[in-house]
């Protein structure tokens, strides 16, 4: 982060969180909430990894290396994939922008070095590929909510009606040029905003002053996990897969042979998803890890949990045959009751956030 920015965000109340500089909080988050619900919201997403991969094999590279069909795409066009071990365990949710020299990849906090290095494992001799980490020189925000493309019409962009996800295009804003992808990484309608660091403070001003309220990471997280977005090190490790994990929409099913294609292609064909990913109402606060359990049987694992205006609000893997929405379960000391939440898909019908 831009010692600029962070002191601008500093002038609006922000508090952060080191050592990566994360704006927490704005000191409003039941205005941000709102605002993100039924306005429009601007998140600073600039801790989260950019990767950049350029060579004529690029993408052939990512369309093997991960879960969707990247020989389809042209450049304008993006999607979400999900990175994967050989046996099919997740490693990370990502959004791919296809430009027209280059493919530039959001990923996971905490993430960008070790998908870098795995990534390098499978660069082989006459490969025309090469992997750059860019976070450093980029910044991106998201703006959530209804109102996004009200502000960027303000702001002179006029958003096409049923513009398809991972659309993206360049612009100028605030006299600086930007890449806006369409889909504000949650289930919620946006826009991903990705530029030079010099341009970060210009940007994220004259998003605000146009009318975004600021939205810190405690209420992203407690977004991601009302709406069942998994993330790394809770929903995302490896002992699930991406099915289970809910994110079918990310999948191709036809494209042939990538990283843990055949785990993935068997669990499909054999309808072999033991477990599923979905919303739990707590009766009380529990911690991640908390056992679920239906008549003293253990059916499942707590893996995210948040609190809500209406109580606590958890993610959770729940046994498949044990049921789904509407089940009654105890987590720990307490009671839950599962839901659907939106991010998640559970079959091939395509339902991109």
């Amino acid at each position: 982060m831009t010692e600029s920015l962070r002191a601008i965000q500093k002038h609006l109340g922000a508090e952060f969180e080191e050592p990566v500089s994360v704006p927490v909080s704005f000191g409003n988050d039941v205005v941000a909430l709102q605002a993100a619900r039924s306005g429009v919201a601007v998140c600073d997403r600039t801790h989260w990894g950019r990767i950049q991969l350029t060579g004529a094999d690029r993408l052939n590279f990512l369309h093997n290396q991960s879960t969707n069909d990247f020989k389809r795409l042209k450049p304008g066009q993006g999607c979400d994939t999900v990175f994967v071990t050989s046996t099919a365990r997740t490693i990370d949710l990502a959004t791919a922008y296809i430009l027209e020299d280059a493919v530039l990849v959001l990923v996971s906090p905490n993430r960008h070095e070790q998908l870098l290095k795995w990534l390098d494992r499978y660069i082989f001799f006459g490969d025309q590929v090469t992997l750059t980490n860019v976070t450093e020189q980029t910044a991106s925000f998201s703006l959530i909510g209804s109102k996004s493309s009200s502000l960027l019409k303000q702001l002179g962009i006029e958003i096409p009606a049923n513009t398809s996800y991972g659309s993206h295009w360049l612009t100028t804003l605030a006299g600086q040029p930007v890449r806006i992808g369409v889909g504000s990484g949650l289930a919620l309608e946006g826009y991903t905003l990705t530029t030079d660091n010099v341009a970060a403070a210009p940007l994220w001003t004259v998003l605000v002053e146009t009318g975004a309220t600021p939205l810190g990471d405690r209420v992203w997280e407690r977004l991601r996990i009302e709406q069942g977005r998994p993330a790394p090190d809770h929903e995302l490790t490896e002992d699930y897969n991406p099915l289970e994990a809910g994110l079918w929409q990310t999948i191709s099913f036809d494209k042939g042979c990538y990283i843990g294609q055949e785990t993935i292609a068997r669990l499909d064909t054999y309808k072999g998803v033991k477990q599923q990913l979905w919303g739990i109402r707590l009766k009380h606060s529990v911690a991640p890890g908390t056992p679920i359990t239906l008549q003293e049987e253990k059916v499942g694992m707590l893996t995210s949990s948040t609190e809500t205006a209406q109580g606590a609000f958890g993610l959770a893997y729940i046994r498949t045959k044990a049921g789904g929405a509407g089940l009654q379960v105890q987590v720990g000391e307490t009671g839950g009751e599962v839901v659907d939440v939106p991010f998640v898909t559970r079959d091939r019908v395509s339902k991109q956030p």
